[in-house]
């Protein structure tokens, strides 16, 4: 294996033009309502993990490794966790090879042809692998490689932006490098992605693979915008199927990963307001959820990666059994409904038998995905969510209903304890506020996740 400046200000003024109108998206709820997701959250005793890498703004040399359940809530694993022997470790992207090491490929200097090269057992403690030079004349910059694993074939690929030093400043295209052993330890030439993605100058590609197309993401650097393009095979031709803006946040760095309802998520940063955003699609990127800002995170990460994958652990709920579910920060208080609403209200041994039903309840399988949860009532009612508020309704039969029903399981913050998360809503949980109980997006508070927070116990009815 051949191993041997300034911000780029140019952001774009969207993330993508992915919409079929901008009135789908106004509303959060369209584009989820109209997908057709498969269950893919994992069995029991697993749990799906999503491992973050970023640097940050107030260093290009550090990198930081975060992890998340839900693909929302990140917290910290180790920081720094990395710093390079010389250079920087800007745009660092990392995946899980099958030699179960992480390997982190970053952007090491302003200019230069190089692009560094890192891997980890256990995310925390990283080994410097050198830089891999691109071979190619006159490369005057190398910046955010990017790792694509095919699905279909294993290989390993690292898409990065080149600029050649006879192109116009600041003209980047993307490129492709291929790994030429499953060691990692020879790469191939680079080799340009051909089609519409070259000309205009594209930056930060990064690819997903759906059944036999190719679908990119890559920053304009002539249009500032994230542009959208297909192709039949990696390297192309690729074909731009839709450019332009959709909304006011300067956005770059996109980013995909699958959520476990099957929809994708795209991260992107707002440089110019220093935030990080996510949005959802579960139409294969014709329509997104209005952007989100990265709770906790925002205007401190830069341009992470997200890597998912299914680790042992996770929270598993007694399936057809009867429980309570009490508050962790008010103890004195269960999870009930009443009037067809859900609500936490005071129970105890003096409680009327009616009280005590009401805040009782089975837990089956997930009406959307049989590896989540529903909850069922004693009259045979289940606990969904509509306009984000907790209320119990009869099965109607349709899958809007189960999955507004359906909840994925994550450990709370008391031992023993459940969060319960929206399954269309990821990102989203069961969680009480002001004695009633919502489904809202998870925020980076100590309360936030204390009020998310239930102990499944011994049934009052």
């Amino acid at each position: 294996m051949p191993l041997s400046g300034p911000s780029r200000r140019s952001a774009v003024k969207a993330l993508l033009a992915l919409t079929a109108t901008p009135a789908v998206l106004a509303s959060p709820l369209a584009p989820l309502l109209s997908g057709t997701a498969q269950a893919a959250a994992p069995p029991a005793g697993r749990t799906s993990r999503y491992t973050m890498t970023a640097f940050t703004y107030s260093s290009e040399r550090n990198m930081y490794v975060y992890d998340s359940v839900d693909a929302t809530g990140f917290n910290l694993v180790k920081g720094p966790a990395y710093t390079p022997p010389s250079g920087l470790v800007r745009d660092p992207s990392v995946f899980k090879h099958t030699d179960g090491f992480y390997y982190v490929t970053y952007t090491t200097s302003w200019t230069g042809n190089t692009i560094g090269f890192a891997r980890s057992a256990d995310r925390q403690t990283w080994t410097f692998l050198g830089n891999i030079t691109v071979n190619l004349p006159e490369v005057g910059n190398a910046w955010a490689p990017e790792w694509f694993i095919d699905p279909d074939n294993g290989s390993v690929n690292i898409l990065v932006s080149l600029h050649l030093d006879p192109e116009a400043t600041g003209i980047f295209n993307p490129y492709v490098i291929t790994a030429t052993n499953s060691a990692l330890t020879s790469w191939s030439t680079a080799t340009p992605m051909t089609g519409g993605v070259r000309g205009p100058g594209y930056i930060d590609t990064t690819v997903v693979k759906i059944g036999s197309t190719y679908h990119a993401f890559l920053k304009s650097t002539s249009t500032k915008s994230i542009d959208f393009a297909t192709a039949g095979s990696l390297t192309g031709p690729w074909t731009i199927t839709r450019t332009g803006n959709w909304t006011d946040l300067d956005g770059e760095g996109p980013v995909l990963v699958q959520l476990d309802n099957g929809g994708w998520r795209i991260f992107f940063e707002d440089f110019g307001r220093r935030r990080f955003y996510y949005a959802d699609s579960y139409d294969t990127f014709k329509t997104w959820t209005t952007p989100a800002e990265l709770p906790g995170l925002s205007g401190t990460v830069k341009h992470l990666t997200v890597v998912k994958e299914t680790v042992t652990g996770g929270m598993s709920l007694p399936l057809d059994t009867t429980r309570s579910f009490q508050s962790v920060n008010i103890p004195d208080r269960y999870l009930r409904h009443r009037d067809f609403l859900g609500y936490t209200d005071p129970v105890a041994a003096t409680s009327t038998a009616l009280t005590k039903q009401d805040a009782t309840f089975t837990v089956v399988r997930g009406l959307a995905d049989p590896n989540c949860y529903s909850l069922r009532t004693a009259s045979g009612l289940y606990v969904r969510h509509s306009a984000f508020r907790i209320r119990v309704d009869a099965n109607d039969g349709t899958a809007t209903f189960a999955k507004d029903a359906t909840f994925n399981a994550h450990p709370g913050t008391a031992a023993g304890s459940v969060a319960l998360e929206s399954y269309n809503f990821p990102g989203y949980y069961l969680r009480h506020r002001n004695g009633e109980l919502w489904v809202d997006r998870s925020t980076a508070t100590d309360l936030f996740r204390a009020d998310r927070s239930f102990q499944p116990v011994a049934p009052w009815a």
